[in-house]
């Protein structure tokens, strides 16, 4: 069945995909993209040599201390302030809500949307935060298949491994800060249908494979808007 638009380009979805072995293997293709990403890059700025806070009584309370402010006021070559100030570059944030809808497949008479509502990409998305040593999936295939060689499928303390992928150019790795889920609508059986998910994510900045791949997607796309640096002749500069 086609919906009269032969060339219509093909629309890619995000997904959260577990980066490593797991049972049960953990991914969840977006239903719907988001509609917008709120993606932060904090930076802290010092001075070496300018004291901070000192605890109440210390000896060094009473001596006076050089601001920030302070400091930069002693450069009048902004190049040499530039070299000299301790520049702390804090990791990428990104924070999106996801929708979650069952409408569509229980049109379709879907047999697991129709018993289970969107219970199971929650569950997924659940299970994304939860440490791994706590499942009891993974307790179940240890005791099934032995610890041979040191494998393990319940064996990190810690939550699953995610990334991020949203297109061909982002594949990033990610911690998952907070996941509120809303649910907002019920079945019959109070199986949810329709709900919520804000989530917040910090890039794993590193030498990882997806994170350098994704950086340099970055540094290409930044290379290709050198095309519009014909535009600086309108922006004034004090000569």
């Amino acid at each position: 069945m086609t919906d009269g638009f032969p060339n219509k380009p093909r629309i890619l979805r995000g997904a959260f995909v577990e980066f490593g072995l797991s049972v049960p293997p953990l991914t969840v293709v977006f239903q719907f993209n988001p509609v917008q990403l709120t993606r932060n890059h904090a930076l802290t700025f010092s001075f070496p040599g300018v004291p901070g806070p000192t605890p109440a009584g210390d000896a060094q309370a009473a001596a006076p201390q050089r601001t920030l402010r302070q400091c930069r006021g002693e450069f009048s070559d902004l190049l040499e302030l530039q070299r000299q100030q301790l520049v702390n570059v804090q990791d990428q944030t990104i924070a999106f809500d996801l929708r979650l809808d069952a409408t569509d497949r229980l049109d379709d008479r879907d047999s697991v949307t129709e018993q289970f509502g969107i219970g199971p990409q929650i569950s997924t998305l659940e299970l994304m935060v939860y440490p791994k040593e706590e499942s009891l999936l993974g307790r179940a295939g240890d005791a099934l298949l032995g610890k041979s060689a040191g494998f393990s499928f319940a064996r990190s303390p810690n939550p699953p491994m995610i990334l991020f992928i949203f297109g061909r150019k982002r594949v990033l790795p990610v911690n998952i800060n907070a996941m509120n889920i809303t649910e907002t609508e019920f079945s019959a059986d109070l199986n949810p249908v329709r709900a919520t998910v804000s989530v917040n994510l910090t890039v794993i900045e590193g030498n990882s494979v997806p994170y350098l791949y994704s950086k340099a997607m970055v540094e290409a796309m930044s290379a290709l808007n050198v095309a519009n640096s014909a535009d600086a002749a309108n922006v004034v500069v004090p000569g």
